[in-house]
């Protein structure tokens, strides 16, 4: 039985594959290959792309999508094994997967990081306990550690720009925010990323270093790829001629206690155009959404022709056709 709550899970080959269909569907939003399926959404947090756009891939493909807002429209779930259940949660995993599995033919599960301890958020352990328990593919819509279908759609709007992805200059940097914010966003374009062999600078204050482990399995992704990945913490020097500028909030690798923008030693850090300026000159610049304007990055950027956070979330659809199809095929 395949699953998809990591892109260790895919591997290079399937990657490709998944980047190939999506952009060969493209252009049949009404391709009927899902006819008949049913999809499972159990949301912990809010969303506002992931869950409608699979529910589009659901519809548009001719099958359909039950969703579950855990802990608002259904009973709170508890997924620690051994737990007490004397507290808010009234079911537990061992019973709510295995039955929702009977009556889907696939699995989605969205849930953030809770406590924002970088050891807990790798080891993923509510996605890891989904899907131990289910007896039906298990798909990734974010958690704590990762944000697969994220990372498929940011690399196809890059390939759809730039072509061939190897040894492509592209940054990621960090973003002021008014609050610490989960790294599975960042995680999951770093490793999608260096699969796919670009020449990958990470830029980031002192002390938001992304976890050793993720570090570690992108340094190999990129090794056989025939790519690279550089870390600086001066945001202009890492700008100068790369073609991709993703921004992107995360968490201080120890305290995450709240930081009001304002007072923030990095508020510098917002892109302006002043910072795209040293960019290669055909550059764009990518974003997961929601984005807050002029504290992560500047209006002048969002809404200049830089700018390809539209496409790229529009991509999620795209890709996540494909990964259903690989998925339940």
């Amino acid at each position: 039985m395949k699953h998809a709550t990591r892109i260790a899970d895919l591997g290079c080959e399937v990657v490709e594959e998944i980047l190939a269909a999506a952009k060969s569907w493209k252009r049949q939003p009404h391709r009927k290959h899902l006819e008949g399926k049913v999809l499972g959404l159990v949301f912990f947090n809010p969303s506002l792309r992931t869950r409608a756009s699979f529910e589009a891939v659901m519809a548009r493909g001719g099958g359909s999508a039950i969703m579950i807002e855990a802990g608002s429209e259904s009973w709170k779930l508890e997924h620690r094994v051994g737990a007490v259940m004397n507290g808010e949660c009234a079911e537990h995993l061992r019973e709510a997967v295995p039955v929702l599995s009977r009556y889907v033919d696939a699995l989605g599960v969205r849930s953030f990081s809770t406590d924002g301890n970088d050891e807990e958020d790798c080891r993923d352990a509510l996605m890891r306990a989904f899907r131990k328990y289910a007896t039906v593919p298990t798909l990734n819509l974010e958690s704590a550690r990762e944000h697969p279908c994220q990372g498929l759609a940011d690399l196809m709007t890059i390939e759809e720009q730039f072509g061939a992805t190897r040894c492509l200059p592209v940054l990621l940097t960090w973003a002021p925010h008014i609050k610490p914010l989960p790294k599975a966003v960042p995680n999951s374009f770093l490793l999608t990323a260096a699969m796919r062999g670009c020449e990958i600078r990470i830029a980031h204050p002192p002390g938001f270093e992304l976890h050793r482990e993720i570090i570690g399995e992108a340094h190999a992704y990129a090794e056989a790829a025939g790519g690279s990945i550089s870390f600086f913490c001066e945001q202009e020097r890492a700008l100068q001629d790369v073609c991709v500028v993703y921004a992107k909030a995360w968490g201080p690798s120890t305290s995450r206690e709240r930081v009001n923008d304002a007072d923030s030693p990095h508020a510098d850090w917002m892109l302006s155009a002043r910072q795209m300026a040293g960019a290669a000159k055909d550059a764009i610049f990518l974003h997961c959404l929601p984005v807050r304007r002029n504290v992560e990055v500047a209006d002048e950027v969002l809404d200049g022709e830089w700018s390809r956070v539209v496409d790229e979330a529009e991509n999620r659809f795209h890709v996540q056709r494909a990964l259903l199809h690989w998925l339940l095929n």
